[in-house]
């Protein structure tokens, strides 16, 4: 990064007082659009070299103390693949977009229809019979056009996954049946990326994050050829009420988010059942070795 967007950066970030009442140095989306468009460059380009100059995109600044500004822009570094941008695709989209993960993958084939709008995130009566992907897009730069979103409207299967999920730090599994979740499984263990598992019914979930060499989804599922019915699945037959897989994304998020950083504990061989009907959380451990 040339000298000048530097300069440009410093000159034009400004002291504010946070809610803590502390003095932070930082920089205003209108400014970092300005030097972008001046400079050539992409917003995450200028929000990167804001934060290597210890200056905080202002968008961020709520995230102070619990995400460092180190942290901060090694989460603008990343690359997360999000496999399905239905229900829960579409929370941990948005929701990794708010993180300020620079670039996400997006793959869905499918397009928005009404029986979507009670729970999925990207979706709303403007965006029926558009592509899920392409709608990622475009609400995305909507919320931080510092997020890159490479859209791929296609299924992912085992001739283009490798091609698609190459590059990224994390996979976040959002799909919503059984056979599709073993390919992607099987991509990013050959890729050797983590994967963070999803699934949902009703008010109940689930998630669990495996690493290359861990059995994982035999765990939950046996093999592949389980839930092969699809109308005879738990989301089929009880349904997705909207409380659920916002739940559920927020939890995987967290998963992403410890990986990336490398803080904190993550489900690694244990999967997190919740009820919200009931209100029960309950940890299920697995042997590794299995």
């Amino acid at each position: 990064m040339n000298e000048n967007v530097r300069e440009l950066i410093q000159s034009r970030s400004k002291k504010v007082t946070d809610p803590a009442e502390r003095k932070i140095l930082v920089l205003e989306e209108e400014q970092a659009h300005s030097i972008a468009g001046k400079c050539g460059l992409k917003i995450k380009d200028v929000y990167s070299e804001a934060m290597e100059l210890g200056i905080y995109p202002y968008r961020y600044l709520r995230n102070m103390e619990t995400i460092s500004i180190e942290e901060q822009f090694k989460l603008s570094k990343s690359r997360v693949a999000v496999v399905g941008a239905g229900g829960l695709g579409g929370n941990v989209i948005l929701l990794l977009a708010r993180l300020g993960i620079g670039q996400l993958v997006v793959v869905d084939y499918d397009v928005f229809d009404e029986t979507n709008l009670n729970r999925q995130a990207l979706s709303n009566v403007n965006s029926l019979g558009k592509s899920k992907s392409e709608e990622a897009v475009e609400l995305v730069g909507s919320i931080n056009p510092g997020v890159e979103v490479l859209p791929y409207q296609v299924k992912l299967n085992t001739s283009n996954a490798s091609e698609i999920l190459t590059g990224s730090d994390v996979v976040v599994d959002a799909l919503d049946n059984i056979p599709d979740r073993f390919v992607v499984e099987k991509v990013c263990k050959k890729l050797r990326i983590p994967l963070v598992h999803g699934a949902l019914a009703g008010f109940e979930g689930q998630i669990m994050t495996i690493f290359p060499g861990d059995p994982g989804l035999k765990h939950l599922y046996g093999n592949e050829s389980a839930g092969s019915d699809r109308s005879k699945s738990p989301e089929s037959v009880l349904g997705v009420p909207a409380p659920i897989p916002s739940l559920i994304a927020t939890l995987q998020i967290m998963e992403v988010f410890k990986i990336i950083l490398k803080r904190g504990k993550v489900f690694r061989n244990v999967m997190l059942h919740l009820d919200l009907e009931t209100g029960e959380m309950n940890e299920f451990a697995f042997d590794k070795n299995v």
